[in-house]
């Protein structure tokens, strides 16, 4: 087979020919390697590799990170379960966020592969965060350059996370879990804009789930920057949906896009693996 290497709509390629169950030649590697720093999130489609082929290809790219807080596979703690079953209302992801930015060195990326899917329904958007940089405004880009925020996991998975419907409801049922690792955490600091470690294109660094404010502002002047910020980052032109189906497997560049899973499927089920790969701390 040959690579080949497709723009998949406005956000992220789509590569194929290639076969992920299989070791991947170095010059193949490096080609996706390119893809995947300079799009922020590549797709395969027509995959079928097991458990421990799953492990292997996120092995390629650096350390596993070990979840603490989704519900690991029951045979690979490798790997964390993204489940909704029939019967239950919220899903796990459905809210503008990028994985593990609550961490002192931020995940690389995820790798995300179908395992069961509802009949219809369940894609997930991407949003490019090299293009939402390059399209502030200059008022906003001087407001935002320079400037360090603060992020948390405690809101969200800790004891006291009242304020994340989704959240309690997954913890009650076992999908979500470990507020004692959550409350515990400190909180670490990233640049709001970042030099990506890979492309060395710059990307905003700040997302609606996990960024809780902005050093040297007060709170009111803080939480009003954010939301412009946001407000910007969530336009359409940087935006574009990935609909799965049997087989597809998606690998986001967690210092590059924010995602967003839809939960248009109630009533059917729907089963994800996911492995995060470590990272470093960003500049």
């Amino acid at each position: 087979m040959t690579l080949e290497i497709r723009q998949h709509g406005r956000v992220g390629a789509e590569i194929l020919g290639i076969d992920l169950s299989c070791t991947i030649s170095d010059e193949d590697f490096a080609e996706v390697r390119n893809a995947f720093a300079e799009h922020g999130v590549v797709f395969f489609r027509d995959q079928s590799f097991t458990e421990d082929q799953h492990i292997a290809f996120a092995r390629r790219w650096g350390p596993i990170n070990i979840n603490r807080f989704f519900a690991p596979h029951p045979a690979y703690p490798e790997i964390a379960l993204v489940v909704k079953e029939p019967d239950q209302q919220h899903n796990i992801g459905g809210g503008w966020h990028t994985d593990h930015s609550y961490d002192f060195e931020p995940a690389l990326g995820s790798i995300l592969a179908a395992r069961e899917l509802p009949p219809e329904g369940g894609a997930t958007a991407f949003a490019s965060m090299y293009a939402a940089y390059n399209g502030l405004s200059a008022r906003l880009k001087e407001r935002i350059e320079g400037r360090r925020a603060v992020h948390s996991a405690r809101h969200v998975f800790g004891s006291k996370a009242g304020v994340y419907e989704a959240a309690q409801d997954s913890r009650s049922d076992g999908r979500i879990g470990n507020s004692a690792a959550a409350d515990v955490l400190d909180d670490p600091v990233h640049p709001v804009v970042i030099i990506h470690p890979l492309s060395g294109k710059r990307a905003v660094y700040v997302n609606p789930s996990f960024t809780v404010r902005i050093l040297g502002l007060a709170e009111e002047e803080s939480q009003d920057l954010l939301a412009e910020v946001y407000e910007h980052c969530k336009r359409p032109e940087f935006q574009e949906d990935f609909h799965w189906r049997d087989g597809s497997i998606a690998f986001w560049d967690n210092r590059a896009t924010w995602h967003y899973a839809y939960n248009d499927y109630h009533g059917h089920r729907r089963e994800m693996h996911r492995i995060t790969i470590e990272g470093s701390a960003l500049v």
